[in-house]
């Protein structure tokens, strides 16, 4: 078994957990691809998009704004995030997060332990990044 872990951006798979959904995430690492016990993932949100109300009963869950801006309320408290921001969520927390943008909004979410995340991201439908999605993910 290697000690290590390689992806890129260009390579990642990406899922959108419903049709109907307004986010979708590119896998980074998870269970089903490096020796983890946890997901890591770009989330992202299309304008106007947002996850629906949601928690974790045994989870902490991470977010850092790599580019856009939104929303993000936990237990009905609520703060505008952008770019260099971070927030973590512990188990329990009823959690939103809302591209207010003009354009998406993207995050690198981690959840610990995965709690079947990737697992439910990995049944929804493959989506394909496109060109924004990649600059973005590449850090350009």
């Amino acid at each position: 078994m290697k000690s290590y872990s390689f992806e890129n951006a260009r390579s990642a798979e990406a899922f959108r957990i419903s049709p109907n959904d307004s986010n979708y995430f590119a896998i980074l690492f998870d269970p089903a691809k490096a020796t983890t016990d946890a997901i890591f993932v770009i989330e992202i949100f299309n304008v106007g998009g947002a996850t629906p109300p949601n928690s974790h009963s045994a989870a902490h869950e991470f977010f850092y704004v790599l580019h856009g801006e939104g929303v993000a309320s936990s237990d009905g408290e609520e703060m505008t995030i952008g770019k260099g921001d971070a927030f973590l969520l512990n188990p329990g927390s009823v959690h939103i997060v809302r591209n207010t943008g003009k354009g998406k909004l993207y995050t690198l979410t981690v959840m610990t332990p995965n709690q079947d995340f990737s697992e439910l991201i990995r049944s929804g439908e493959r989506v394909t990044l496109d060109e924004d999605d990649i600059r973005i993910l590449q850090g350009r």
